[in-house]
């Protein structure tokens, strides 16, 4: 008896020690492996910090002193960038405004509508469409670039923000397509049986059954045309000719000229201004956006 408590004490203490051990390098390799993510972190994060501090300096000591610690702060950046171009930079950002609301509600009516009709209703080489629309995903834009602009100049669009917005409605963006499709087709289809029963046709499933639970959805649709269209600079560049009309993508170049000298502190403090509506819509729809992603099969 004695021989066998001895033998089970050991083992305990055996045990212990080897739970203690694990413990040890389970918490050794978690700090490391924060310290390496925030090291990282730091690299990925320090172009984005040191734009802010470069946006406070005067334009002489911008290029010269390349360190996020400074001495000197000054705002004449904020208030010369603000209208170096003669033009207050709230009309840059109104425009940019308008093409960003014209593309969201673009894109969530006809992409939403386009996704219904693929993922729940029957017709004739719906396959074949539907595989056509996921092969649009993978064409380059520089392919349609010229069709496009020859039937925009032919429609007297150009110099407008028509060709920007008009396309949205034609549920050109494959991409929302198929994510809303992957998303209709993850819901209960005895939600649709219902409906049919209780007599309501495909507009009204669509309205009434469809769009109240797409909201994780729609609301990362809204995101990613925000930000994409926010930050645009091909488009705008195109098809847009005169400054007043300009969003704030392009309004920035205005701050670069080969020819004279360039106010790199005002386009600065014009590029911290224009990335806050950025950080502001990615951090209120965060959890939209995982939501969204995360019910639509897309990994």
């Amino acid at each position: 008896m004695t021989t066998e408590r001895l033998s089970v004490t050991t083992l305990a203490i055996g045990s212990d020690g080897w739970r203690r051990a694990h413990k040890r390098r389970r918490i050794t390799a978690s700090v490391l492996k924060h310290v390496g993510l925030i090291a990282l972190s730091i690299v990925m994060i320090y172009p984005l910090i040191w734009l802010v501090v470069s946006s406070f300096k005067p334009n002489g000591e911008i290029f010269t002193d390349l360190s996020i610690f400074t001495s000197t702060h000054t705002l004449d950046n904020y208030v010369k960038g603000w209208t170096s171009q003669g033009l207050g930079f709230q009309v840059f950002l109104g425009n940019s405004s308008i093409l960003v609301l014209g593309a969201i509600i673009g894109n969530l009516i006809s992409c939403s509508m386009a996704a219904y009709a693929f993922a729940r209703l029957r017709f004739r080489l719906r396959s074949l469409f539907f595989a056509v629309m996921l092969c649009t995903i993978m064409l380059p834009i520089h392919v349609v670039l010229v069709p496009q602009f020859i039937i925009f100049k032919n429609l007297g669009w150009l110099g407008t923000f028509l060709p920007l917005i008009v396309p949205k409605f034609l549920a050109t963006d494959a991409f929302f397509i198929f994510l809303m499709v992957q998303f209709i087709r993850a819901l209960p289809q005895e939600l649709f049986e219902a409906a049919i029963i209780d007599g309501a046709g495909q507009v009204r499933t669509f309205l009434q059954v469809t769009i109240p639970l797409m909201v994780p959805a729609l609301a990362t649709t809204a995101i990613f045309t925000f930000i994409w269209t926010w930050s645009d600079f091909f488009g705008p560049l195109i098809y847009l000719r005169e400054t007043p009309k300009f969003p704030v993508s392009v309004a920035l170049k205005g701050f670069v000229d080969a020819q004279s000298t360039s106010d790199y502190g005002g386009m600065f403090a014009m590029s911290v201004v224009s990335l806050l509506p950025l950080f502001i819509v990615f951090a209120l729809g965060q959890r939209y956006l995982l939501r969204g992603i995360a019910t639509t099969g897309i990994k």
